[in-house]
C-alpha cells in the first residue's frame, strides 16, 4: 500500500476538529491518570459505553486507587464485575493491580513496555493507556478504528489475519498527530464508534468522505473485511436450585480453566444434547439425595451467547425434604445474592420463586 504523506494532516485534523465539535462527555477523559484511563478501558472491551459508564464509576468510587483495587478481595472484584461477563477480564484487572502495588510500589508503570507487560494488557490497551496519560505517540487500533481505515483507504486486507494486523498499525502508526497522540487516538475512535458505524453511516455528510475510497468506489457495505470465524460449539447445561429443610443451597465455584473462572453456580448436570428432566433426576450428580426431593418449579429454556459458544441452559428448582451435610458446599438462601454469579444465573435468580 502506498501511503499519501499529504493525508497525515487531513485526516488527523479533520478529525480533531470533529471531535471536539461532537465529542461525548466522559469522566475518563476529563483526567489523566493512567489507572483511571486503564480501568475504562478494561471496562469497554467487549461492553458498550452505555453500560460500561455505570461500572466504572461503580469502581472508582470503591477503588478510588489501583491500591485500593489491589487490597480488594477476588470474590468482591468479581461481584461487582457481575453483569458485564467476560469474566477473564475482572480477574486480570485484579492480578495487575496487585502487580503494580509491589512490583511499582502502587505507581501506575510510565514506559510502553512497562504497562505492556501487566497482566491481561495488549499492544492496544498499552496504546491507549500512554497516549491518553502520557500524550506518547503510540497509535490505538481497535474495531472502531479498523473499520475507518479500511473505509478511508480502501484496505481489503481481512483486519483478524497476521498480515491485516501488521498493515493497519504501520498506517495508524504513520497516521498519528504526535504531539497529540491522546486526543487523535479518542478522536478516531469516537467517529468510528458514533459516526462511521458498521451499518449504515452517513457517508454523504462524513467530514472524510472527500478522501474516502469505500465512498467513492461504493464500498462502504464491504468494508472491512474479516476472515471466517471459528466453529461455534453449542453447550447444554441443566442447573438445579437445590434447597433442603434448612434454606440452604448448594453451589459451586467454577476454577477449571472454562468460561466464568472464579464465579459461582448451582448444581449443574452438563450434557451432550438436550436431556428430559426424567433423565436428568436419574443423574450421578443428583444420586446422594436419592428421592428425596420434589420438583418445585421447572423454567423455560435460557439461551446464553459467547463468543465462541452457545449455551442452551435450563434451570431448575428442587426442595430437598433432608438436610445437606458438611461435605456439601452450601449457602444460606437469604445470602444467595451475596454470590458473584455469571450473568445467566443472576437472570434467573432473579425470577426463581424460593422453595
Amino acid at each position: 500500500m502506498k501511503f499519501d504523506p499529504t493525508m497525515t494532516s487531513f485526516f488527523g485534523d479533520t478529525l480533531l476538529k470533529w471531535y471536539l465539535a461532537n465529542k461525548r462527555d466522559l469522566p475518563w477523559r476529563r483526567t489523566k491518570d493512567p489507572y483511571k484511563i486503564w480501568l475504562s478501558e478494561v471496562i469497554l472491551q467487549q461492553t458498550q459505553v452505555i453500560q460500561g459508564l455505570s461500572y466504572y464509576n461503580k469502581f472508582v468510587q470503591t477503588f478510588p486507587t489501583i491500591k485500593h483495587l489491589a487490597k480488594a478481595k477476588e470474590d468482591t472484584v468479581l461481584k461487582m464485575w457481575q453483569g458485564l461477563g467476560y469474566y477473564s477480564r475482572a480477574r486480570n484487572l485484579h492480578t495487575t493491580a496487585k502487580m503494580v502495588a509491589t512490583i511499582y510500589k502502587g505507581v501506575f508503570p510510565k514506559t510502553y513496555d512497562e504497562i505492556r507487560s501487566l497482566k491481561g494488557v495488549g499492544s492496544y490497551t498499552a496504546a491507549a493507556i500512554t497516549s491518553m496519560a502520557y500524550n506518547m505517540p503510540y497509535a490505538v487500533v481497535d474495531g472502531n478504528v479498523y473499520r475507518v481505515l479500511s473505509r478511508v483507504f480502501g484496505i481489503s486486507t481481512p483486519i483478524n489475519g497476521t498480515k491485516g494486523v501488521k498493515e493497519f498499525q504501520e498506517l495508524a502508526d504513520a497516521l498519528i498527530l504526535k504531539k497529540k497522540a491522546g486526543l487523535y487516538n479518542q478522536a478516531v475512535m469516537e467517529f468510528g464508534a458514533r459516526y462511521c458505524k458498521p451499518t449504515n453511516p452517513d457517508c454523504e455528510n462524513c467530514v472524510l468522505n472527500s478522501k474516502c475510497l469505500a465512498y467513492s468506489f461504493n464500498k462502504v457495505t464491504q468494508l472491512p473485511v474479516k476472515l471466517k470465524k471459528i466453529k461455534i460449539k453449542d453447550r447444554y447445561f441443566n442447573y438445579f436450585l437445590l434447597v433442603d429443610k434448612n434454606k440452604n443451597v448448594i453451589v459451586h465455584q467454577r476454577n477449571k480453566k472454562d468460561i466464568w473462572q472464579g464465579l459461582f453456580e448451582l448444581l449443574l448436570i452438563e450434557t451432550e444434547k438436550e436431556t428430559d428432566l426424567k433423565t436428568l433426576l436419574k443423574s450421578k450428580q443428583l444420586n446422594p439425595f436419592g428421592k428425596n426431593f420434589v420438583v418445585e418449579d421447572i423454567h423455560k429454556e435460557y439461551k446464553h451467547i459467547l463468543s465462541h459458544q452457545h449455551l442452551h441452559s435450563h434451570f431448575y428448582v428442587l426442595k430437598f425434604k433432608g438436610t445437606f451435610t458438611t461435605k456439601h458446599n452450601t449457602i444460606a438462601l437469604k445470602d444467595i445474592q451475596k454470590l458473584a454469579w455469571p450473568r445467566l444465573i443472576e437472570k434467573f435468580l432473579q425470577v426463581a420463586s424460593y422453595v
